[in-house]
């Protein structure tokens, strides 16, 4: 292996833009069909797309499609996620908001059919698991970092456990 295939070229860091999302197909799956141009709380408005997408997934694709969905998204994403963060020269940019669309996806996918009340409560939790970093999630947030193939997989890891938190607090609920 050459030095450039363990450490990818750089570029200075950017402001995305709409431009810069269609540029390249990955960026518009990264900065999620562009909710991520949000200027205030993107992270948010990526979830928002993500629960509203996935209202509609789940109403005109079997259950055994929808896991599909989800494993293809994740691959693309961490394709995506990789992609973009380089091409923005920063390593986790807020703008990237596919790792909230999946992990609202996942969430939905293991608790739906659920009335809008749960699904305002994953929506929230999920939200704070994902700003707060607690525990667990911190920790996850901390295992990958920087760019190439690990930095992507980080962008997308810690949403995942965040979502997992989530279902875990709704499960522990949902018990009493």
């Amino acid at each position: 292996m050459n030095a450039s295939q363990d450490s990818p070229e750089l570029k200075p860091p950017r402001k995305p833009n709409a431009a810069f999302m269609l540029s390249h197909p990955a960026h518009v799956i990264a900065l999620g069909f562009g909710s991520g141009l949000s200027p205030k709380s993107p992270g948010t408005v990526g979830s928002l797309w993500g629960w509203a997408s996935w209202l509609l997934i789940q109403q005109h694709l079997s259950l055994t499609v929808q896991a599909g969905l989800i494993v293809v998204a994740f691959l693309v994403g961490w394709w995506s996620c990789t992609v973009t963060a380089q091409n923005l020269g920063v390593s986790d940019p807020g703008s990237i908001v596919w790792d909230e669309v999946l992990a609202m996806w996942l969430i939905f996918y293991l608790l739906m059919p659920n009335h809008f009340g749960e699904q305002i409560a994953a929506f929230a939790l999920f939200r704070f698991f994902d700003i707060v970093k607690p525990g667990p999630v911190a920790w996850a947030d901390q295992m990958f970092k920087g760019f190439g193939w690990r930095g992507g997989f980080g962008i997308i890891w810690d949403d995942v456990v965040a979502a997992f938190c989530t279902l875990l607090t709704i499960a522990i609920w949902r018990s009493f």
